[in-house]
């Protein structure tokens, strides 16, 4: 198997793993000890803004924002076999 195609495979992976992780909330998921629930913390349009996540919900949440973050390293993983992959076409 040729650098190329180890390549290709790479990126091919890279994409699925991306989609499987698509089910994603921005955020963090938190329990202040000034506050009695849980709650989403995001920045939006540069502002903090909080939610309120219900207890049922709340496993659900931090794995989607688990999620988030898994994302953000599969997409810069992507990126960097995008460059080696342009990299290589253009000298061929």
């Amino acid at each position: 198997m040729t650098s190329l195609e180890r390549l290709l495979k790479r990126q091919a992976a890279l994409k699925r793993a991306i989609n499987a992780h698509l089910d994603l909330l921005i955020g963090t998921v938190n329990k202040t000890p000034a506050q009695s629930g849980w709650y989403l913390t995001a920045k939006v349009d540069g502002k903090s803004v909080t939610r309120y996540v219900r207890a049922s919900i709340r496993t659900q949440a931090k794995k989607m924002t688990r999620n988030h973050t898994k994302v953000r390293e599969l997409l810069r993983r992507l990126s960097q076999v995008n460059w080696e992959l342009l990299v290589k076409e253009s000298g061929e």
